[in-house]
C-alpha cells in the first residue's frame, strides 16, 4: 500500500506534463455569406416611372346652347361611334324660336311682294306722266330694303334651326366614354363640359418626372413600356410631350410617352403602366445589388472571395447610376470575381467564409431581375 501511494503523485505529474505539451488549436470562425459572380453586360441602369395608359386624343364635349338635360343616352365605358347621340336637351324653347323665325320669313316675303307691286304701279304711272322719277327711285329703294330684310330673316331661321340641332350632343369621333359630369334634369350652360370621350387608336402613358431626370428623359435613346396586366410583354415608347412647368403640388413635370404599335385590346385605358428609361453609362458595365456595397471612410468597397482559399479581400470600386436595388460599377471590377452580396458589414480582411452559392446567379441574372425589361 505504501508503494502505491508513493507512485500516485508521479503518475499525476506525468499526466499534467502530457496536457501541457498538447495545446488546443485556435478556433477560426467561418462566416456564411451570399455572393454572386460579377459579369459584364450591355444593359444599363435606368429610371422606372409608373403611370397610366391614356388615349392620345381626349375630348371634353359640351352643348353649344344652354338648356335642361332631358336624357342621357350613354354610360361611362360605353363604346360610341362618330355622330352617335350622347345627351339631349329639352327642345321646347328652340322649337318656339324656329317657329318665330319662320314667321319673320313669311312677313319679309310679304313685304317684298308688296314692294314689287308698288314698283310696278309706279312704273305704269310714270309712263303716263302721273308719277315722278323720284317716286320711282323711292319704290326701288323700298324693294331693295324688303329683299335685304328677307335675306336676314332666312339667315335667322337657319340659325334657329341649327340651334335646335345643338340640343343633341353627338360624338365627334369613335371612342370610349370615360367620364360624365352632368345628369338628366340638370341645367347646363353653353360650352359646359358634360361628357369626356377618349378616342380609339393611339395610346400613351402619362407619367411624372422629377426635375433631376429631365435631361436624361430628353436624351434617352429608347424606352420600354410594360403593364401589370400583361407581365413579360413590353412595347417600345418615345417621348411625345413634356410639360414646360411643374405641377403646383407634386413639383414634377408631366410627360406623355407614345406607345408604338399599341393594341387597344391589350392596352386598355386606365391600366397601370411602367416606363423604363435607359440611362446609358457608356460601354458594358457590371451591375451589383446595393447590399454588396460597403462604405468606409467615404469610399465604396466590395468584398471579393478568393475561390481557392474562400477568404475575402476588400476592393475599392467606383459606382455609376443606381436604380431600385441595383447599381452599376463603373470601375474596380474586371468581371468574373465572386462578390459578397449579404453580410458585408460583418466581415474582416482575410476572413474565411462558407463556399459561395455559386454560380447560377450572375450579374446578368441580377440585371434581368433588377433592371426590369
Amino acid at each position: 500500500m505504501r508503494v502505491q501511494w508513493a507512485l500516485a503523485p508521479l503518475a499525476m505529474a506525468g499526466l499534467l506534463a502530457g496536457c501541457q505539451r498538447h495545446e488546443a488549436e485556435p478556433y477560426e470562425e467561418i462566416r456564411p455569406v451570399q455572393s454572386i459572380v460579377a459579369g459584364r453586360s450591355a444593359g444599363t441602369v435606368g429610371a422606372r416611372y409608373s403611370g397610366e395608359v391614356v388615349a392620345r386624343y381626349e375630348s371634353r364635349l359640351g352643348f353649344r346652347t344652354a338648356g335642361k338635360i332631358a336624357a342621357r343616352l350613354v354610360e361611362v365605358g360605353s363604346a360610341v361611334k362618330r355622330g352617335q347621340p350622347l345627351m339631349r336637351l329639352s327642345p321646347e324653347q328652340e322649337v318656339l324660336q324656329v317657329v318665330a323665325a319662320g314667321a319673320d320669313v313669311d312677313a319679309a316675303r310679304s313685304r317684298v311682294a308688296q314692294a314689287r307691286i308698288d314698283l310696278q304701279r309706279t312704273e305704269a304711272l310714270l309712263a303716263r306722266q302721273f308719277a315722278s322719277r323720284a317716286e320711282l327711285d323711292q319704290q326701288k329703294l323700298a324693294l331693295d330694303q324688303a329683299e335685304a330684310q328677307l335675306r336676314a330673316a332666312l339667315a335667322q331661321r337657319q340659325a334657329q334651326e341649327n340651334q335646335r340641332g345643338y340640343t343633341v350632343l353627338t360624338a365627334d369621333r369613335d371612342g370610349v366614354v370615360t367620364a360624365i359630369t352632368a345628369e338628366a334634369g340638370q341645367v347646363v350652360a353653353a360650352g359646359q363640359s358634360v361628357v369626356t370621350l377618349a378616342a380609339d387608336g393611339d395610346r400613351e402613358v402619362a407619367i411624372s418626372i422629377p426635375e433631376s431626370r429631365l435631361d436624361e428623359l430628353r436624351q434617352a435613346r429608347g424606352m420600354q413600356v410594360s403593364v401589370w396586366a400583361h407581365p413579360g410583354r413590353s412595347w417600345n415608347g418615345e417621348l411625345r410631350e413634356l410639360a414646360p412647368g411643374t405641377d403646383s403640388v407634386t413639383r414634377t413635370y408631366s410627360a406623355r410617352i407614345a406607345i408604338r404599335n399599341a393594341d387597344p385590346q391589350l392596352l386598355r385605358l386606365g391600366m397601370t403602366a411602367s416606363v423604363l428609361v435607359s440611362n446609358v453609362e457608356g460601354a458594358s458595365a457590371i451591375r451589383l445589388p446595393l447590399t454588396a456595397i460597403l462604405d468606409r471612410d467615404g469610399q465604396r468597397h466590395v468584398w471579393i472571395v478568393d475561390p481557392k482559399s474562400s477568404r475575402v479581400g476588400l476592393r475599392q470600386v467606383a459606382l455609376g447610376s443606381a436604380e431600385a436595388d441595383s447599381v452599376l460599377v463603373a470601375s474596380g471590377l474586371n468581371g468574373g470575381e465572386t462578390v459578397v452580396t449579404a453580410g458585408v458589414h460583418m466581415l474582416q480582411p482575410g476572413q474565411r467564409v462558407k463556399p459561395p452559392v455559386a454560380a447560377a446567379e450572375t450579374a446578368d441574372a441580377a440585371a434581368s431581375s433588377g433592371g426590369g425589361k
